[in-house]
Protein backbone atom coordinates (compact mmCIF):
# COMPACT_ATOMS: atom_id res chain seq x y z
CA UNK A 1 0.00 0.00 0.00
CA UNK A 2 1.81 3.23 -0.99
CA UNK A 3 1.59 5.96 1.28
CA UNK A 4 -0.93 9.23 0.82
CA UNK A 5 -0.30 12.09 -0.65
CA UNK A 6 -1.11 14.81 2.30
CA UNK A 7 -1.39 17.98 0.15
CA UNK A 8 -4.75 19.91 0.75
CA UNK A 9 -5.44 21.56 4.34
CA UNK A 10 -8.39 21.32 5.94
CA UNK A 11 -9.96 22.19 9.12
CA UNK A 12 -11.11 20.47 11.07
CA UNK A 13 -15.05 21.94 13.31
CA UNK A 14 -16.43 20.32 15.88
CA UNK A 15 -20.14 20.79 16.96
CA UNK A 16 -21.21 23.38 19.60
CA UNK A 17 -25.07 23.58 20.40
CA UNK A 18 -26.04 26.54 22.47
CA UNK A 19 -29.38 27.30 23.98
CA UNK A 20 -31.64 29.41 21.97
CA UNK A 21 -33.78 30.96 25.03
CA UNK A 22 -36.68 29.06 23.75
CA UNK A 23 -36.34 25.69 24.15
CA UNK A 24 -34.30 24.76 21.24
CA UNK A 25 -31.09 25.40 20.61
CA UNK A 26 -27.96 26.51 17.90
CA UNK A 27 -25.76 24.78 16.07
CA UNK A 28 -22.61 26.77 15.61
CA UNK A 29 -18.99 25.44 14.84
CA UNK A 30 -16.03 25.66 15.95
CA UNK A 31 -12.57 25.28 14.49
CA UNK A 32 -10.40 22.95 16.44
CA UNK A 33 -7.05 23.07 14.05
CA UNK A 34 -6.00 22.05 10.60
CA UNK A 35 -5.04 18.60 9.04
CA UNK A 36 -3.32 17.86 6.44
CA UNK A 37 -5.08 15.48 3.95
CA UNK A 38 -5.12 13.26 0.37
CA UNK A 39 -9.27 13.86 -0.80
CA UNK A 40 -10.87 11.67 -3.29
CA UNK A 41 -14.08 11.40 -4.76
CA UNK A 42 -15.93 8.40 -4.41
CA UNK A 43 -19.97 7.97 -5.31
CA UNK A 44 -22.26 10.62 -6.01
CA UNK A 45 -26.21 10.79 -5.84
CA UNK A 46 -28.76 13.05 -6.18
CA UNK A 47 -32.48 13.29 -4.20
CA UNK A 48 -35.14 15.58 -3.32
CA UNK A 49 -35.22 16.85 0.14
CA UNK A 50 -38.51 19.70 0.60
CA UNK A 51 -39.03 19.75 -2.77
CA UNK A 52 -34.99 20.79 -3.53
CA UNK A 53 -32.46 18.48 -5.35
CA UNK A 54 -29.39 17.77 -3.47
CA UNK A 55 -26.70 16.41 -4.80
CA UNK A 56 -24.54 13.95 -2.54
CA UNK A 57 -21.25 13.62 -3.04
CA UNK A 58 -19.16 11.05 -0.73
CA UNK A 59 -15.57 11.60 -0.46
CA UNK A 60 -12.68 8.82 1.25
CA UNK A 61 -10.39 11.74 3.00
CA UNK A 62 -6.86 10.49 4.42
CA UNK A 63 -5.09 12.64 7.45
CA UNK A 64 -2.30 11.25 9.85
CA UNK A 65 -3.31 9.32 12.44
CA UNK A 66 -3.80 10.53 16.04
CA UNK A 67 -4.32 8.35 19.42
CA UNK A 68 -8.42 7.62 20.15
CA UNK A 69 -9.34 10.79 22.89
CA UNK A 70 -6.66 13.44 21.11
CA UNK A 71 -8.37 16.56 19.78
CA UNK A 72 -6.41 16.14 16.17
CA UNK A 73 -8.42 12.67 15.38
CA UNK A 74 -11.79 13.34 13.65
CA UNK A 75 -14.82 11.53 15.00
CA UNK A 76 -18.03 11.23 13.05
CA UNK A 77 -19.99 14.44 14.55
CA UNK A 78 -17.31 16.64 13.43
CA UNK A 79 -16.64 17.83 9.81
CA UNK A 80 -13.87 19.03 7.34
CA UNK A 81 -13.62 23.13 5.72
CA UNK A 82 -12.00 23.71 2.59
CA UNK A 83 -13.04 27.13 2.03
CA UNK A 84 -16.67 26.98 1.32
CA UNK A 85 -16.69 23.29 0.87
CA UNK A 86 -17.75 21.46 3.88
CA UNK A 87 -17.45 17.56 4.06
CA UNK A 88 -19.75 15.69 7.20
CA UNK A 89 -17.50 13.15 8.10
CA UNK A 90 -19.54 9.76 8.35
CA UNK A 91 -16.96 7.33 9.70
CA UNK A 92 -13.76 7.42 10.23
CA UNK A 93 -11.09 3.93 10.14
CA UNK A 94 -7.65 3.27 10.81
CA UNK A 95 -5.73 2.58 6.99
CA UNK A 96 -3.01 0.49 8.42
CA UNK A 97 -2.75 -1.72 11.56
CA UNK A 98 -0.53 0.80 12.87
CA UNK A 99 -2.63 3.95 12.70
CA UNK A 100 -0.42 5.89 10.85
CA UNK A 101 -3.27 7.15 8.92
CA UNK A 102 -6.99 7.68 9.03
CA UNK A 103 -9.65 7.23 6.63
CA UNK A 104 -12.35 9.69 6.90
CA UNK A 105 -15.76 9.01 4.90
CA UNK A 106 -17.17 12.10 4.47
CA UNK A 107 -20.46 13.82 2.25
CA UNK A 108 -20.48 17.17 0.25
CA UNK A 109 -24.19 18.40 -0.18
CA UNK A 110 -24.83 20.65 -2.47
CA UNK A 111 -28.24 22.13 -2.98
CA UNK A 112 -28.75 21.48 -7.36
Amino acid sequence: MSAPVLARQLLLETPVRLPDGAGGVIESWTPIGALWAEVRPRTGRERAEAGTPVSTMGYRIVVRGAPVGSVQRPTPEQRFRDGARLYRIRAVAERDPAGQFLICFADEEVAA
